[in-house]
């Protein structure tokens, strides 16, 4: 099996080096660039299987990489940010990351966390879900299952489902979910999501224990199955 190239971008010279260590000891090899003029070119060439992102770059912010990146790529992205308080901020812009962190960080911590998205996203990103899924949707029959077990999802819950699903441990704002599961209805508000989610909870605890389905206060939600 090839081993996953990481891209990290990272003004820090002496935190870019820890975190590539890491990674490498981990058995991924790894890129680094320490400013922001040639991390879409770079990204966008499809020979990384992930992006590591700092918000505060010389040259380009990571602001910008980010929503540049994902005009033409599905490329998982952690971002890193020197303010907690920018997390919240940077997911209710929806810019389509995969994962925040907040500086200081351990490197285990990142290490982990990139081995997490490595393994439960698809690459391709093409709407297939990892066969370790515990939570499955069939597009073409509209049906949902958990463990095996069938959901009596409405079409909405089942849109709002399917979208967490295909993309494993992203978190998504309330904002995008509307978008994704409300396409066409203008008169839907994103506390809407809130009372669906409620009610797909509802119908996983009747078969099972256990909840995938993640609440990120403030922001929304994500799928950890």
């Amino acid at each position: 099996m090839t081993a996953p190239r990481i891209l990290i971008v990272e003004d820090e010279i002496a935190l870019s080096e820890v975190v590539r260590d890491y990674l490498i000891a981990d058995g991924m090899k790894v890129d680094i660039l320490h400013e922001g003029t040639q991390a879409v070119p770079t990204a966008l060439r499809g020979q990384h299987d992930l992006l590591v992102l700092d918000l505060m770059l010389p040259g380009v912010d990571g602001l910008t990489i980010c929503r540049e990146v994902r005009r033409t790529s599905d490329v998982p992205i952690i971002m890193t940010t020197a303010k907690v308080e920018e997390i919240d901020r940077l997911v209710g812009l929806s810019l389509g990351a995969d994962d925040y962190m907040c500086k200081p960080y351990s490197p285990r911590e990142l290490v982990a966390r990139v081995q997490a998205i490595l393994r439960r996203t698809a690459r391709g990103r093409d709407g297939s879900q990892p066969q370790t899924s515990r939570l499955k949707t069939d597009t073409e029959r509209w049906q949902a299952t958990l463990d095996g077990n069938p959901l009596d999802l409405t079409r909405r819950e089942f849109m709002l489902v399917h979208s967490l699903v295909t993309r494993p441990g992203r978190v998504f704002s309330r904002d995008e979910l509307l978008g994704l599961a409300f396409p066409d209805d203008t008169e839907v508000f994103d506390r809407t999501i809130d009372s669906h989610v409620r009610n797909i909870r509802r119908k996983i605890v009747a078969v099972s224990p256990e909840d995938p389905i993640r609440s990120v206060y403030g922001v929304g939600y994500a799928y950890e199955g």
